[in-house]
């Protein structure tokens, strides 16, 4: 009698032990993966040049202040909106031609992807509330097709706005010219439901905007 005669008898039960061994070490390997988590960011970590002289040696517990702006409706938007959410903000004005088309577009497809996702908001803010009054928001929302239960354009007082952003969001650079001027970034910021920062990607960038939404889904319990 052959070898593989035998053995022919045990083919099936062979083929079974394979399978099942694959899934033990598959389960195996995924118990003992570590997890991905999402850093939590503090100023004394971020680029200074970004970060309020004030903030750049707070090391722990950051979070977005509380904030009273209005949106392109006229409604008046508070840190409340956002209670329990998770949320990416960024920062434009509506005249901008450098950055801001593509930063706009780029926040058009996380809003086009991310619509029937509730629990997560988009808000950007103006950094030339003397231009965008609330009908310029509101005009040019239309013209990009921003629907506003998903997504804020903001504005409010030079100085609330410049402390959102050197000093809760950190996106901007102080303009040398001007004690409430600066220079945004390109940066989106992805605040998490405590209202901490857990991420900066470029928003002109289409690889960080894959990269944003799989760090969206994770803080969301989905990866």
């Amino acid at each position: 009698m052959s070898i593989i005669r035998f053995f022919a008898p045990y083919k099936k039960f062979g083929i079974f032990l394979l399978v099942l061994s694959v899934i033990i070490v598959s389960l195996i390997y995924n118990a003992l993966k570590p997890k991905r988590i999402l850093r939590i960011y503090e100023p004394e970590q971020v680029n200074v040049e970004l970060v309020d002289s004030t903030m750049q040696e707070v090391r722990k517990y950051h979070k977005i202040a509380d904030f009273k702006l209005v949106n392109q409706l006229g409604d008046t938007i508070t840190e409340q909106y956002y209670k329990n959410k998770v949320y990416v903000a960024d920062f434009f004005f509506t005249t901008c031609q450098t950055i801001c088309p593509k930063m706009t577009q780029n926040m058009g497809e996380l809003q086009r992807k991310l619509k029937n996702e509730s629990q997560v908001l988009l808000l950007s803010h103006t950094v030339m509330p003397e231009i965008d009054s609330v009908p310029q928001l509101k005009k040019y929302a239309d013209k990009k097709g921003v629907d506003v239960a998903k997504w804020s354009l903001v504005t409010g007082s030079k100085r609330t706005l410049y402390d959102l952003a050197r000093k809760s969001y950190l996106v901007a650079k102080a303009a040398p010219y001007s004690e409430y001027d600066l220079i945004h970034t390109e940066n989106f910021v992805l605040i998490d439901q405590k209202r901490r920062i857990r991420g900066y990607y470029d928003g002109t960038d289409t690889e960080a905007m894959k990269q944003l939404l799989v760090d969206i889904n994770l803080l969301l319990g989905k990866e």
